[in-house]
């Protein structure tokens, strides 16, 4: 601790010259309020300041000199420097400080004013920070936030919110809601973009500010990307990073032209071999926004954005001392049970592949002085899925991958068992050459009925007369894409002190799950379906050969209309949603909102493999709804305090209402239903600013869908019902100026989330067959995959155009999610979660700004986990130490889990043009 605490004073020691020439204050125009935190920079340079308590500043600048002056949610002001100035900025409903916002569609919570606990993180910050981490990270250091890059892959990433998963967090880009429809996750290796086209993020925790009826239990994260810009100009920027990481970005703005027509466009192309081993990937990003103001009432605003990408995964979930004992030397974090070669070049049977263009379109209409409408209409094709096994292979010894990933190890299986390792090299990479060659060799000629087939080597997964054999590997797809539409309209009211709004929330979505061949592994076909196999109950079976096959590519064909294997079912889910809100506003120190929404939400199943009985369900309305309300106070020009409370009634999950992969309705169906309040208090001064922030959220009635490992190295799916939790919990967030050029940050997060109830499970094989229940002792079971206790402490120096800036992360009271083939949690009296080691990272950056013939230009060097630390990010096994267990840090080396990646590093250049 001692080596952190001294990089944040070696830092606070720099020699600081200041000559205050300028002083001022900044003022909201019409009612002469003080904006305390404005930002003061003359125009051009890297100088700066911020106005304290009263609004007033002072600046080293000459008189002459142009400043620039901002303040979230107002018109930014160019004014020309001169003594005892004073500065009124106009309110602007489409800005959130340095972020343009596209639409008023966009909630936006602002500081002072709206009852909820937010924290912003601003265009620089992400452009800056990001590099080659995964995009949930640079949340890290907000409250109430855990992220991970979970198994490794690019993109493969998650964040929870308060001790809530990201399918029970709300995503918004614009304004538009993002979470898949069927089962409310977010999968970020679909939004690969957003670092390259991301103007900004704001972080809603709690109820939030939504007027949607989105699923904003732990919160809503709004995130806003470019829009058309007024001014003309663009970039290009290289990236390089740790293992090959490159990318590279070109954008340019057309600016606005005397016509009201303006564009921006942004393309990159990212690759790298992958931290982890074997999980390289490349992926493209494209944006392009068209904006059209024809006069002061109408703007237009149409975007596209996307993001094609694959790459490799780590899927199965490593134990301890595999990471010790198959990687290099000592704890390996790069370790992968998945990855090996096939033909000299690496090869992984799990590959992620997604292409998923999002397209908007903005207007916004000032009807009058008073009264406006916003309206955003969007649709996505998502098209994509991941690659995996197929075939009994685990019953060919030939073979000898499995098992591994969460029910055996491959300590277990090949050092202490001995049981061999044909198809494993010695440094325990697979050999995918030899699962080719038993494929063909323990494979006999073919002699069934499908006469064009005779002779040749056909695999299956379960069919095993007339020489197909079933006991072989290839790879399949299975596929998860979708088509989307959807459309938000807000009409907006303000009639003296009050605001209005009434709004609605169109949504239309279906869902495509099926699963096609992507590698015979050698074979000559693949046999579907017949009896003594899951496929097609419609047909007594087919036979599949390459050309039937589909690439694991983003931009390829995905095999929506070709032949399909194992299973295909569609869901569909239509939602209409109403809301409104009124807002009171004293102009000074009272404001208050309330809000209420009401939704219903159609599901309907079709199935064309499994029920040909039953084809297509019935269709299930569901309604929900929420009531929100909260109110701020501004005791004075430092200090106010707020409150909110509400309650949600949240339809449930897709597979909630079709349990079993079924066409029948649940007969038990019913909302989850969360209560949620919260207190708040903030200090604003000249240079510090403090949040604070107290909640309690009970969630009950929630369905959980988690996957399992089984004794095949394949997984299952576990699906648990009326799952209680509680959530309590205390944040802090500071900022602290104490010269023009240093800022501090700090954070503390505390919470204590556990589950209140003992809960059961259905368990289903990985071909969606039932294959039993069990039932889990976990009342008073802390909540795993997401840190309790997040301290945050960081600093910022700038001086001219150069700047360096360090921060220290430590984590505590992290424990083990459960899993259902631990047996921790079988017997009533259990010893509960496995706490795992806390453990503290180290992040450092630096930025220089430069002239390059005539333009600006800048460089960013950024080093994650300075200080190369070891430690497990998350654990989904909860095996408790005994007297002679071997151990890491205290836990049983037995457990499975995921280690954090260790140092990494990442450079940029950009120029601008």
């Amino acid at each position: 601790m001692k080596r952190y605490i001294s990089i944040f004073i070696a830092l606070m020691m720099f020699p600081v010259i200041a000559s205050a020439q300028i002083s001022g204050r900044v003022m909201e125009a019409g009612t002469n309020d003080p904006l305390p935190g404005a930002n003061i920079i003359i125009k051009g340079t890297q100088t700066g300041t911020s106005a304290g308590t009263n609004g007033t500043f002072t600046i080293d600048a000459e008189e002459g000199d142009i400043l620039v002056v901002s303040f979230v949610g107002y018109l930014s002001k160019e004014v020309t420097a001169e003594p005892d100035m004073r500065i009124f900025l106009e309110p602007d409903e489409r800005t959130l400080g340095t972020i343009v916002v596209s639409t008023s569609v966009i909630d936006i919570a602002r500081a002072r004013q709206t009852p909820v606990a937010v924290s912003t993180i601003s265009p620089t910050e992400i452009s800056q920070k990001v590099g080659n981490q995964e995009f949930p990270e640079i949340m890290n250091d907000t409250p109430g936030a855990y992220a991970t890059k979970q198994s490794g892959g690019y993109g493969d990433s998650r964040i929870s919110l308060r001790g809530f998963d990201q399918s029970n967090t709300a995503f918004l880009i614009n304004g538009q809601p993002v979470n898949d429809m069927e089962n409310g996750w977010v999968y970020w290796s679909n939004w690969q973009g957003l670092t390259d086209v991301a103007s900004g993020i704001q972080i809603q925790r709690g109820l939030g500010a939504s007027n949607l009826a989105v699923p904003s239990v732990g919160g809503t994260v709004s995130i806003f990307t470019k829009t058309s810009e007024n001014e003309r100009g663009g970039s290009v920027s290289q990236l390089v990073g740790n293992d090959g990481y490159t990318k590279t970005s070109a954008s340019f703005n057309t600016g606005k032209g005397e016509n009201g027509w303006s564009g921006s466009f942004l393309l990159s192309y990212w690759a790298g071999n992958g931290y982890v081993y074997n999980t390289s990937g490349e992926g493209w990003t494209y944006f392009g926004a068209v904006g059209y103001e024809p006069n002061d009432n109408h703007s237009f605003n149409l975007s596209i954005l996307g993001a094609g990408q694959w790459h490799h995964q780590r899927d199965n979930w490593v134990s301890i001392r595999d990471f010790e004992n198959f990687g290099d030397e000592g704890i390996d974090p790069r370790w992968n049970t998945n990855g090996g070669t096939l033909n000299g070049d690496e090869f992984n049977m799990e590959r992620n592949f997604y292409n998923k263009p999002l397209a908007t379109l903005n207007w916004d209409w000032e009807i009058s002085e008073n009264v406006s409408l916003a309206t955003s209409l969007y649709g996505s094709a998502g098209r994509g899925g991941g690659t995996g096994p197929r075939g009994q292979y685990f019953f060919n010894s030939d073979i000898d991958l499995y098992p591994f990933g969460g029910i055996e190890d491959l300590t277990e299986h090949y050092l202490e068992e001995g049981d061999g390792a044909a198809s494993r090299n010695a440094d325990g990479t697979i050999n995918y050459d030899n699962v080719v060659q038993v494929n063909r060799s323990t494979t006999s000629a073919y002699t069934g009925g499908l006469d064009a087939y005779n002779g040749q080597l056909i695999g299956s997964n379960g069919y095993r007369d007339n020489g197909v054999n079933n006991a072989v590997m290839v790879r399949r797809a299975s596929m998860n894409s979708h088509n989307w539409i959807g459309g938000i309209s807000k009409l907006k009211a303000e009639v003296d002190k009050f605001t209005f709004s009434l709004g609605v929330d169109l949504r239309k979505y279906t869902g495509y799950h099926y699963r096609v061949l992507n590698n015979l592994m050698g074979l000559d076909g693949y046999f579907s379906g017949g009896s003594g196999s899951r496929g097609n109950q419609n047909s007594l079976g087919m036979i599949l050969e390459s050309d039937n096959a589909i690439e694991a590519s983003p931009f390829k064909d995905t095999g929506l209309t070709g032949p399909k294997i194992d299973y295909y079912n569609i869901g569909f889910v239509n939602w209409q949603g109403f809301n409104g809100m009124i807002e009171y506003d004293s102009g000074d120190k009272f404001t208050a909102v309330i809000q209420g929404g009401i939704s219903n939400q159609m599901y309907q199943r079709e199935d064309f493999f499994d029920e040909p009985d039953n084809t297509l369900s019935d269709k299930k309305n569901v309604l929900g709804g929420y009531v929100k309300g909260g109110a701020n106070y501004n005791i004075n020009d430092n200090h106010n305090v707020f409150a909110n409370a509400g309650i949600i009634s949240r339809q449930p999950l897709f597979d909630a209402v079709f349990p079993g992969f079924q066409n029948d309705i649940n007969p038990d169906l019913q909302n989850e239903l969360i209560t949620s309040i919260e207190l708040g208090y903030g200090y604003t001064s000249y240079n510090f600013d403090v949040s604070v922030n107290l909640y309690s959220t009970v969630w009950g009635n929630r369905f959980i869908e988690s996957s399992f490992p089984n004794e095949q190295g394949t997984f299952g799916t576990a699906q648990f019902d009326d799952v209680d939790e509680l959530h309590n919990g205390i944040e802090v967030e500071t900022t602290y100026r104490p010269t023009n050029r240093l800022k501090l940050e700090g954070m503390l997060s505390i919470g204590d989330w556990k589950y209140t109830n003992d809960f059961s499970a259905t368990l289903f094989d990985d071909s969606q067959n039932q294959i039993g229940t069990a039932t889990l002792y976990t009342d008073g079971v802390k909540i795993g995959d997401a840190a309790q206790f997040v301290g945050f402490i960081g600093a910022d120096y700038r001086l001219g155009d150069w700047s360096i800036d360090a921060g220290y992360r430590h984590i505590d009271n992290l424990y083990a999610e459960y899993s259902i083939t631990d047996d921790a949690f079988t017997e009533p009296d259990n010893p509960g979660a496995l706490e795992l080691p806390s453990y503290g990272l180290v992040d450092l950056g630096s930025s220089y700004t430069f002239d390059f013939l005539g333009q600006s230009a800048s460089l960013r060097v950024n080093i994650n986990n300075l200080f190369d630390k070891t430690y497990i990010a998350e654990s989904n096994s909860n095996i408790h130490a005994s007297s002679g267990d071997e151990t890491w840090k205290g836990i049983n080396k037995r457990n499975f889990v995921w280690y954090g990646f260790g140092r990494t590093w990442n450079a940029s250049i950009k120029f601008d043009i």
